[in-house]
């Protein structure tokens, strides 16, 4: 778990004017990572900090030789020259290879930049209104988790209301692997995807566009450096292998995945597409919103791999997440999207370590860039539902919008825009952006 250091510094502010807004996603507090270019442009992809509504070009800055040369025998600067030479790239996974050290020396160097001691970074510059970004790391492998009790129990009961939650769950965090080629970058645009279908009453499956197509708000996991093959990772340095979050929606075709995921799990009900924000906020910049991971007493306790005091002092995060649709009749209208639901990445039932720390534990090797995902992140309530499936009950309760429609699962043309942030008394906002995507009508 990160330790606060000078970067948290509540009183530091930017000579980027907009990052000093109470309502900014990306303080100089925060300083997440993504992969950018200019809109339209023939310019290669690089990697690229959030300060306000800017983007500080890391290529530029590295070409620039801007970051001080550091005393004799000090390594912090020539790790955060190394970080921000590896930073320059089409992807960031040399970056994220580095390793702690090396993303808190450039964290700590760029912080020294925009702060309101100099303008030296100010070539760098580019606005995020003039900017397109491309997914942030060649993701090797992609495991998705089902991290949330409250998602698991209220999509049990649909199917098995004697018994909506299976034994193993309050012992091991669940997981698939899903498809990493599908992946893409908020703003993604998809096809209605097609499947085998059996629908009520029906005797035999047919190929057909999803007719229950939903969302899923979760927290993705971008690894860091990773472990070699055989070589598990422990639970209480499980953190150190995580370079940072983003948000995830990984979309579901429901009526396609209650067919076939029968003996194997998913399949082609969510390989079609999985989008991610540009954004990865590091582990460090969100130490201040660090929670206690607890279970409750009359749960089962974790086996001793996934248990430890520093967990239970800090293994949550007080996170807040939130989705909201765009419908085209919305768009046409020129109304706002209207929220779903608001949830928070603390009512996870299993932690980002134990996600790490599980997943390895039989020897299997985590790589830089490889992506986990939390799974639905639901709340307590049903207000605090993470999916369709959950608001509507399966379908049969459809919601109505402020603009007269109703929906029971999503409808060609909805946009699906999903939120993250983290506040707290005496700190400013970190924000995670948003990551959108819109469905298209099914193809031939």
């Amino acid at each position: 778990m990160s330790a606060r250091n000078a970067t948290h510094d509540p009183s530091l502010r930017s000579w980027v004017e907009s990052a000093n807004q109470p309502d900014s996603d990306f303080p100089i507090q925060n300083l997440p990572f993504a992969v950018f270019r200019r809109a339209a442009s023939a310019e290669p992809f690089r990697g690229g900090v959030a300060i306000g509504d800017q983007i500080l070009d890391l290529a530029a800055l590295h070409e620039a030789r801007v970051l001080r040369a550091g005393a004799a025998g000090e390594a912090a600067p020539a790790l955060a020259a190394e970080a921000l030479a590896a930073c320059s790239r089409s992807t960031l996974n040399s970056f994220m290879a580095l390793g702690t050290d090396a993303w808190s020396a450039l964290r700590a160097e760029l912080s020294r930049l925009l702060s309101v001691t100099g303008t030296a970074a100010q070539h760098a510059l580019v606005p995020q209104s003039a900017a397109e970004y491309s997914v942030p790391a060649r993701i090797g492998d992609y495991t998705d988790f089902y991290a949330s009790i409250h998602h698991a129990t209220a999509v049990g009961a649909l199917f098995r209301p004697d018994n909506p939650l299976l034994p193993n769950y309050k012992w091991v965090p669940i997981g698939y692997h899903g498809r990493s080629s599908s992946i893409r970058i908020s703003g993604q645009e998809f096809r209605r995807p097609r499947g085998q279908i059996k629908p009520s009453g029906t005797e035999d499956p047919q190929l057909l566009p999803t007719r229950r197509l939903d969302y899923e708000l979760e927290v993705g996991v971008f690894i860091g450096t990773g472990n070699a093959l055989g070589a598990p990772i422990g639970i209480d340095d499980a953190e150190r292998n995580v370079f940072g979050l983003c948000l995830l929606n990984d979309w579901s075709a429901r009526d396609v995945q209650a067919w076939e995921y029968q003996p194997l799990g998913p399949f082609l009900a969510k390989n079609f597409a999985t989008t991610i924000s540009p954004w990865i906020v590091t582990l460090e910049a969100l130490a201040p919103y660090r929670t206690a991971w607890t279970r409750s007493a009359g749960d089962p306790q974790p086996l001793a791999y996934l248990d430890s005091p520093r967990l239970r002092q800090s293994g949550g995060l007080d996170m807040q997440l939130e989705a909201a649709i765009e419908t085209q009749q919305m768009r046409a209208a020129g109304q706002a999207p209207q929220r779903l639901s608001r949830s928070n990445f603390k009512h996870s039932y299993w932690s980002i370590a134990q996600l790490v720390a599980h997943h390895t534990v039989n020897g299997c090797n985590l790589e830089p860039g490889d992506l986990l995902g939390s799974g639905t992140q639901s709340g307590p309530t049903p207000q605090e539902a993470g999916s369709l499936l959950e608001l509507t009950v399966g379908g049969k309760q459809p919601l109505t919008l402020e603009s007269g429609e109703t929906r029971t699962f999503l409808a060609d043309g909805d946009r699906l825009i999903l939120k993250g942030w983290c506040e707290k008394a005496g700190h400013p906002r970190i924000g995670f952006g948003e990551v959108s995507g819109t469905v298209l009508p099914s193809g031939s």
